[in-house]
Protein backbone atom coordinates (compact mmCIF):
# COMPACT_ATOMS: atom_id res chain seq x y z
CA UNK A 1 0.00 0.00 0.00
CA UNK A 2 2.90 2.51 1.09
CA UNK A 3 4.52 1.57 -2.54
CA UNK A 4 1.18 2.29 -4.47
CA UNK A 5 0.84 5.24 -2.58
CA UNK A 6 4.31 6.18 -3.14
CA UNK A 7 4.40 5.57 -6.84
CA UNK A 8 1.08 7.41 -7.22
CA UNK A 9 2.97 10.90 -5.60
CA UNK A 10 5.68 10.26 -7.73
CA UNK A 11 2.94 10.17 -10.90
CA UNK A 12 1.61 12.99 -9.30
CA UNK A 13 4.70 15.24 -9.27
CA UNK A 14 5.79 14.15 -13.34
CA UNK A 15 2.20 15.42 -14.30
CA UNK A 16 2.79 18.34 -12.43
CA UNK A 17 6.33 19.31 -13.81
CA UNK A 18 4.79 18.59 -17.55
CA UNK A 19 1.70 21.06 -17.27
CA UNK A 20 2.58 24.21 -19.62
CA UNK A 21 3.26 27.49 -17.62
CA UNK A 22 0.34 29.97 -17.30
CA UNK A 23 0.07 31.16 -20.93
CA UNK A 24 -1.49 34.93 -19.75
CA UNK A 25 2.00 35.03 -17.85
CA UNK A 26 4.45 33.54 -20.75
CA UNK A 27 2.50 35.65 -23.11
CA UNK A 28 3.06 39.06 -20.80
CA UNK A 29 6.57 38.25 -20.25
CA UNK A 30 7.28 38.02 -24.00
CA UNK A 31 5.79 41.40 -24.29
CA UNK A 32 8.30 42.96 -21.61
CA UNK A 33 10.81 40.85 -23.11
CA UNK A 34 10.20 42.73 -26.47
CA UNK A 35 9.11 46.17 -25.24
CA UNK A 36 12.31 46.59 -23.45
CA UNK A 37 13.47 43.90 -20.69
CA UNK A 38 16.04 44.87 -17.71
CA UNK A 39 15.77 48.49 -19.22
CA UNK A 40 12.82 48.76 -17.08
CA UNK A 41 14.03 47.85 -14.10
CA UNK A 42 16.66 51.47 -14.21
CA UNK A 43 14.45 54.23 -15.87
CA UNK A 44 15.13 57.76 -16.15
CA UNK A 45 12.94 59.82 -18.96
CA UNK A 46 11.77 63.42 -18.87
CA UNK A 47 8.73 64.12 -21.47
CA UNK A 48 5.76 66.36 -22.21
CA UNK A 49 2.24 65.10 -22.56
CA UNK A 50 -0.44 67.70 -23.12
CA UNK A 51 0.23 71.01 -20.90
CA UNK A 52 2.78 69.74 -18.96
CA UNK A 53 6.21 68.10 -18.27
CA UNK A 54 6.88 64.56 -16.59
CA UNK A 55 9.59 62.92 -15.14
CA UNK A 56 9.60 58.77 -14.59
CA UNK A 57 12.57 57.32 -12.66
CA UNK A 58 12.19 53.83 -11.62
CA UNK A 59 14.85 52.19 -9.83
CA UNK A 60 14.29 48.14 -8.91
CA UNK A 61 11.22 48.58 -7.02
CA UNK A 62 11.56 52.18 -6.17
CA UNK A 63 9.74 55.02 -8.30
CA UNK A 64 9.52 58.44 -8.83
CA UNK A 65 6.92 60.62 -11.02
CA UNK A 66 6.56 64.17 -11.41
CA UNK A 67 4.15 66.62 -12.70
CA UNK A 68 5.33 69.82 -13.54
CA UNK A 69 3.39 72.73 -14.90
CA UNK A 70 3.16 76.33 -14.64
CA UNK A 71 0.58 78.34 -12.96
CA UNK A 72 -1.37 81.53 -14.24
CA UNK A 73 1.25 83.95 -12.12
CA UNK A 74 4.22 81.65 -13.73
CA UNK A 75 4.61 79.80 -10.62
CA UNK A 76 6.35 75.95 -10.86
CA UNK A 77 4.14 73.73 -9.48
CA UNK A 78 5.13 69.99 -9.12
CA UNK A 79 3.17 67.16 -8.08
CA UNK A 80 5.55 64.22 -6.87
CA UNK A 81 4.74 60.60 -6.27
CA UNK A 82 7.45 58.05 -4.59
CA UNK A 83 6.99 54.61 -2.69
CA UNK A 84 6.67 56.89 0.60
CA UNK A 85 4.41 59.68 -0.45
CA UNK A 86 2.45 61.84 -2.60
CA UNK A 87 2.83 66.23 -2.28
CA UNK A 88 3.09 68.99 -4.18
CA UNK A 89 5.47 71.73 -3.98
CA UNK A 90 4.95 75.37 -5.54
CA UNK A 91 8.32 76.91 -6.28
CA UNK A 92 10.08 74.13 -4.54
CA UNK A 93 8.34 74.97 -0.99
CA UNK A 94 5.55 71.84 -0.20
CA UNK A 95 2.15 73.06 0.42
CA UNK A 96 -0.73 71.55 2.09
CA UNK A 97 -3.30 70.19 -0.01
CA UNK A 98 -6.26 68.58 1.25
CA UNK A 99 -6.34 64.70 0.78
CA UNK A 100 -8.98 64.29 -1.76
CA UNK A 101 -7.65 66.66 -4.30
CA UNK A 102 -4.53 65.00 -3.63
CA UNK A 103 -5.63 62.01 -4.56
CA UNK A 104 -7.09 63.02 -7.81
CA UNK A 105 -3.10 64.22 -8.66
CA UNK A 106 -1.93 60.73 -7.47
CA UNK A 107 -4.07 59.03 -10.14
CA UNK A 108 -3.18 61.70 -12.90
CA UNK A 109 0.77 61.15 -12.40
CA UNK A 110 0.50 57.41 -12.06
CA UNK A 111 -2.15 57.10 -14.40
CA UNK A 112 0.33 58.57 -16.95
CA UNK A 113 3.52 56.82 -15.91
CA UNK A 114 1.45 53.13 -15.67
CA UNK A 115 0.82 53.64 -19.23
CA UNK A 116 4.11 54.77 -20.50
CA UNK A 117 6.08 51.86 -19.02
CA UNK A 118 3.27 48.96 -20.24
CA UNK A 119 3.95 46.22 -20.01
CA UNK A 120 5.55 46.40 -17.70
CA UNK A 121 3.50 47.26 -14.77
CA UNK A 122 1.42 44.18 -15.76
CA UNK A 123 4.19 42.07 -13.51
CA UNK A 124 2.79 43.60 -10.25
CA UNK A 125 1.87 41.20 -7.45
CA UNK A 126 -1.89 42.78 -7.53
CA UNK A 127 -1.82 41.99 -11.49
CA UNK A 128 -3.96 39.32 -12.09
CA UNK A 129 -4.55 37.44 -15.47
CA UNK A 130 -7.12 35.53 -17.58
CA UNK A 131 -6.32 34.29 -21.19
CA UNK A 132 -9.40 35.10 -23.27
CA UNK A 133 -8.07 33.58 -26.69
CA UNK A 134 -6.57 34.18 -29.91
CA UNK A 135 -8.17 37.25 -32.27
CA UNK A 136 -7.27 38.88 -35.54
CA UNK A 137 -7.23 42.57 -35.89
CA UNK A 138 -6.42 44.04 -39.48
CA UNK A 139 -5.34 40.95 -40.59
CA UNK A 140 -3.23 40.03 -37.48
CA UNK A 141 -3.14 37.29 -35.23
CA UNK A 142 -3.13 38.80 -31.21
CA UNK A 143 -3.13 37.06 -28.17
CA UNK A 144 -5.91 38.67 -25.62
CA UNK A 145 -5.30 38.83 -22.18
CA UNK A 146 -7.72 40.24 -19.79
CA UNK A 147 -5.93 41.73 -16.74
CA UNK A 148 -7.76 43.05 -13.15
CA UNK A 149 -6.54 43.80 -9.90
CA UNK A 150 -7.02 42.76 -6.04
CA UNK A 151 -8.11 44.70 -3.84
CA UNK A 152 -4.42 44.97 -1.38
CA UNK A 153 -2.08 46.40 -3.44
CA UNK A 154 -4.14 47.07 -6.31
CA UNK A 155 -4.48 51.08 -5.59
CA UNK A 156 -8.21 53.34 -5.58
CA UNK A 157 -8.52 51.74 -9.12
CA UNK A 158 -8.46 48.49 -8.39
CA UNK A 159 -11.91 48.25 -9.84
CA UNK A 160 -10.60 48.64 -13.51
CA UNK A 161 -10.28 45.81 -16.03
CA UNK A 162 -8.28 46.19 -18.87
CA UNK A 163 -8.00 43.93 -22.17
CA UNK A 164 -4.53 43.54 -23.74
CA UNK A 165 -3.62 42.20 -27.28
CA UNK A 166 -0.37 40.78 -28.01
CA UNK A 167 0.82 40.51 -31.67
CA UNK A 168 1.58 36.41 -31.86
CA UNK A 169 4.87 36.78 -33.79
CA UNK A 170 6.88 39.51 -31.82
CA UNK A 171 4.58 39.75 -28.24
CA UNK A 172 3.97 43.91 -29.09
CA UNK A 173 1.31 45.40 -27.41
CA UNK A 174 -0.53 46.68 -30.26
CA UNK A 175 -4.41 47.54 -28.56
CA UNK A 176 -5.79 47.60 -25.58
CA UNK A 177 -9.02 48.28 -23.61
CA UNK A 178 -9.97 49.15 -20.43
CA UNK A 179 -13.20 49.62 -18.52
CA UNK A 180 -12.80 52.47 -15.81
CA UNK A 181 -14.49 53.79 -12.22
CA UNK A 182 -12.39 56.39 -10.98
CA UNK A 183 -14.44 59.51 -10.96
CA UNK A 184 -16.28 58.98 -13.75
CA UNK A 185 -17.33 55.43 -15.11
CA UNK A 186 -16.58 54.30 -19.14
CA UNK A 187 -14.36 52.22 -21.60
CA UNK A 188 -12.21 52.91 -24.02
CA UNK A 189 -10.03 51.07 -26.60
CA UNK A 190 -6.66 52.34 -27.89
CA UNK A 191 -4.33 51.33 -30.96
CA UNK A 192 -0.71 52.46 -30.89
CA UNK A 193 1.02 54.29 -33.41
CA UNK A 194 4.26 55.54 -33.50
CA UNK A 195 6.67 53.33 -31.46
CA UNK A 196 9.86 54.48 -30.48
CA UNK A 197 13.02 53.18 -28.92
CA UNK A 198 13.80 55.54 -25.54
CA UNK A 199 16.12 54.42 -23.23
CA UNK A 200 16.36 50.77 -24.33
CA UNK A 201 12.24 50.71 -23.70
CA UNK A 202 9.64 51.12 -26.19
CA UNK A 203 7.50 54.11 -25.80
CA UNK A 204 3.83 54.34 -27.96
CA UNK A 205 1.36 56.71 -28.77
CA UNK A 206 -2.23 56.06 -28.63
CA UNK A 207 -5.62 56.97 -30.42
CA UNK A 208 -8.06 56.59 -27.78
CA UNK A 209 -11.39 55.58 -29.27
CA UNK A 210 -15.08 55.11 -27.37
CA UNK A 211 -17.57 53.39 -28.29
CA UNK A 212 -20.81 55.37 -30.75
CA UNK A 213 -23.43 53.91 -29.15
CA UNK A 214 -23.52 56.13 -25.62
CA UNK A 215 -25.96 53.79 -24.20
CA UNK A 216 -23.45 50.85 -23.85
CA UNK A 217 -23.50 49.48 -20.53
CA UNK A 218 -20.23 49.45 -19.10
CA UNK A 219 -19.31 45.74 -18.32
CA UNK A 220 -17.01 43.26 -18.37
CA UNK A 221 -19.07 41.19 -21.39
CA UNK A 222 -18.61 44.68 -23.55
CA UNK A 223 -15.20 45.42 -22.69
CA UNK A 224 -14.48 42.24 -24.31
CA UNK A 225 -16.61 43.05 -27.33
CA UNK A 226 -14.77 46.00 -28.06
CA UNK A 227 -12.15 45.00 -30.29
CA UNK A 228 -15.05 43.73 -32.59
CA UNK A 229 -17.09 47.08 -32.55
CA UNK A 230 -13.15 48.83 -33.61
CA UNK A 231 -13.58 46.56 -36.63
CA UNK A 232 -16.67 46.80 -37.65
CA UNK A 233 -16.52 50.68 -37.22
CA UNK A 234 -18.84 51.20 -34.21
CA UNK A 235 -15.96 52.99 -32.22
CA UNK A 236 -15.31 56.44 -32.76
CA UNK A 237 -11.82 58.89 -32.10
CA UNK A 238 -12.46 60.37 -28.76
CA UNK A 239 -9.13 61.62 -28.34
CA UNK A 240 -5.08 61.37 -28.67
CA UNK A 241 -2.49 60.10 -26.24
CA UNK A 242 0.75 62.00 -27.04
CA UNK A 243 3.86 61.86 -25.26
CA UNK A 244 6.60 64.10 -27.29
CA UNK A 245 10.41 65.58 -26.23
CA UNK A 246 11.30 62.35 -25.05
CA UNK A 247 14.93 62.54 -23.27
CA UNK A 248 17.13 60.78 -21.12
CA UNK A 249 18.06 62.01 -18.17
Amino acid sequence: MRNSTLLLSVFSVILLSCQPDDPAQTIVDKAIDYHGGAAYDKVNLEFDFRDKHYIVQKNGGDFRYERIQMDSTGAEIRDILTNAEAYRTINGQKVSVPDTTMDKYKYSVNSVAYFLLLPAPLRDAAVQKEYIGEVTIKGKAYDKIKVFFTQEGGGKDHDDVFVYYFDKEDGSMDFVSYLYHVNETGMRFREAYNPQRVGGILVQDYINFAPTDSTLAVTDENLLSLDSLYQSGKLTEFSRIENKNFKVR
